[in-house]
């Protein structure tokens, strides 16, 4: 059986086939069809039931893409989210008029973006999760963002609170992490302390940096509208007015996180990201998951959970994290 698909925008496309119709294969190994690109068209070939599935595969993808506000920004990330969502039950692709196709979350589109960077880029949230955590942090006192590296906990937490700090809703940046080696021993480092712990906080530079560039955050820095420091630092104080970041909280132990949550001040919110499988701690020492199990059910206080179909770095680090959580049994085996 032969149909065609024509997609109405060049851009949606060229996204969906790829640089040099790259993305092709792909799609013929998950829809078990043979795709031959003509202009702006495909022409499926297999059996009805698999070109059934194409074409309406196809099909959602374009009625997505209309109905998004970040068509500038959509990429192949966000075409394999939205199919990831419409699989069946099993993991398979649907079969044709599967009600898999006609549920009403699979379309999922942003709503709203969250902040426009100084180089005048529009940022917003990739996937539904990314949606509930700048969700949650509008509407929570504390936001506790639990998940894999790629997911945008860091970025996304730092894009709202330089969006709450441009409207006023706060009126300073607290930024900070536990100074603790991934896994390495670094010696005494030199220099003051600004620099002894750079190092460990460039993450939180860069994503600054992006939002609002370098001039801003230095100018930030220096009238003390954005502090950055490790979480040692925090002890004794209460943060008012403040939007408070704390990054890499698997480090932190639990009377650390204990310390940093009762710095907690008027008119502030709190953000709280970690990887529980990315704990450079020794063993049994992180408090991030004792901290989200005594919190849970507490009113003014939620816990996002990011899985792997959140991650938007390259692609090949969705599959690295894949493959860890696959052989994490093998590893944790005792002699």
């Amino acid at each position: 059986m032969d149909e065609s698909f024509t997609f109405q925008e060049e851009s949606l496309y060229q996204t969906v086939c790829g640089i040099g119709d790259s993305k092709l294969p792909l799609w013929e190994s998950r829809l078990n069809v043979k795709l031959i690109p003509r202009g702006k068209s495909l022409i499926i070939q297999g059996d009805s039931d698999h070109v059934q599935v194409a074409l309406d595969t196809f099909q959602k993808v374009e009625e997505n893409f209309k109905r998004r506000p970040d068509k500038s920004e959509y990429s192949f990330f966000d075409i394999d989210y939205l199919v990831n969502k419409v699989k069946d039950s099993s993991g398979g692709w649907p079969t044709p008029g599967s009600p898999d196709f006609q549920k009403e979350g699979e379309t999922w589109t942003p709503k709203d973006k969250i902040f426009v960077t100084f180089k005048g880029k529009p940022i917003f949230p990739r996937t539904k999760n990314q949606e509930s955590f700048v969700d949650s942090l509008h509407k929570n006192y504390i936001t506790i963002a639990m998940g894999p590296a790629g997911t945008g906990k860091t970025f996304l937490s730092i894009a709202t609170a330089c969006r709450m700090m441009q409207t006023g809703e706060v009126d300073r940046l607290i930024l900070t992490r536990p100074a603790v080696e991934a896994g390495e021993n670094l010696g005494f480092l030199p220099g003051d302390l600004t620099q002894k712990v750079n190092p460990y906080l460039r993450p939180i530079y860069d994503a600054l940096h992006e939002c609002i560039g370098f001039e801003k955050t230095s100018e930030y820095l220096q009238v003390g509208k954005i502090e950055i420091a490790p979480i040692a630092f925090m002890r004794g104080r209460t943060l008012s007015h403040s939007f408070i970041i704390l990054d890499e909280a698997q480090n932190c132990t639990l009377p650390q996180l204990k310390m940093f949550l009762t710095r907690f001040g008027k008119n502030s919110k709190m953000a709280i990201s970690g990887d529980a499988t990315q704990i450079d701690l020794a063993h049994g020492k992180s408090g991030l998951e004792k901290t989200v199990y005594t919190l849970r059910n507490l009113s003014g206080i939620e816990t996002i959970f990011f899985g792997r179909e959140d991650i938007t770095r390259h692609p090949i680090v969705e599959s690295i994290v894949r493959r860890f959580e696959e052989n994490e049994s093998l590893f944790n085996k005792k002699p």
